[in-house]
């Protein structure tokens, strides 16, 4: 998303005030007054986004119909301006202090329990669903035979049959203490776009590969199983959903090695990895 793109569509929604840019990625999002306010990529040419901003509406309102600690939609759907799917959230209070695994743990719980929503179809949590557009991408800058080894790797998790220990059914997607908002009345959920219907195991190997792979403190790691009340790691499925992320991460990176080296360097970084079978070499967030 381009920021002086994304500044257009706002202007074309009314919305663009004083608009800051607190946020640059999937999506462009912009503090405006007492509201939050996202611009989408163009769903001319990728239909799903609509829908999936969409979605993200529907299930902010449905969280909140649930008693959910979570952002709330400002506007009941999204709007479609020139393409680009706009959603608007009040704007939360300024955080107390950053988030930690802990702040997640109760959050999960709530929505671990909530049943299947009402009216709303969740989709299932495709971790691999972007593995080949990514790759495509990513086209020569990478190695042809890095390529195919993801893909192959890709069809044999994909593969998988796995039995959950957890019951299945709502789950976050993208459970990490950067989506949650530790204001003054506690911790919230942010970024609802990845919620899904799922094995809830999803949200929990989230933060043991963190664990294994980013830097997160073994104490802050325990901190938040105990207060979940299961760690992950214990579930003979654990490897299986750890590997398809990992796989998902490193093909997630190459679409930006054409023009970034370093986004290159992280990529063979994380292939080797995975191809000398080892758990625990460091990756570095991009």
């Amino acid at each position: 998303m381009n920021e002086m793109r994304a500044r257009e569509v706002l202007t074309a929604a009314g919305l663009s005030g004083d608009a800051e840019l607190i946020a640059l990625g999937e999506n462009a999002v912009f503090a405006v007054g007492d509201l939050v306010v996202k611009v989408g990529r163009d769903a001319v040419r990728n239909p799903e986004l609509r829908s999936r901003a969409e979605r993200e509406v529907a299930v902010a309102q449905w969280l909140a119909a649930s008693g959910i600690p979570a952002v709330r939609a400002a506007e009941p759907k999204a709007r479609l301006v020139e393409g680009h799917p706009v959603t608007v959230w009040h704007r939360l209070p300024d955080a107390v202090r950053p988030a930690e695994p802990r702040d997640l743990a109760p959050l999960l719980t709530l929505v671990h329990a909530l049943p299947a929503p009402d009216g709303l179809a969740l989709p299932r949590r495709e971790l691999l669903g972007g593995v080949e557009r990514w790759l495509r991408i990513a086209g020569d800058a990478i190695d042809p035979a890095d390529a195919a080894f993801l893909r192959e790797r890709r069809d044999g998790f994909a593969a998988a049959a796995l039995v959950p220990h957890l019951p299945p059914g709502p789950i976050h997607g993208d459970a990490l203490p950067r989506n949650v908002h530790v204001g003054p009345d506690g911790p919230v959920l942010v970024d609802l776009e990845t919620f899904s219907a799922d094995l809830r195991e999803h949200d929990l190997v989230v933060l043991a590969l963190s664990r294994d792979r980013y830097g997160l403190a073994a104490e802050a790691y325990d901190a938040f199983t105990a207060a979940y009340g299961w760690d992950v790691r214990e579930w003979d499925g654990c490897a299986v959903l750890r590997g398809a992320r990992e796989t998902a991460s490193c093909a997630w990176v190459s679409q930006h090695a054409p023009g970034n080296p370093k986004a290159l360097t992280e990529f063979r970084r994380r292939v080797a990895s995975l191809r000398d079978g080892d758990p625990e070499v460091r990756w570095y967030p991009f």
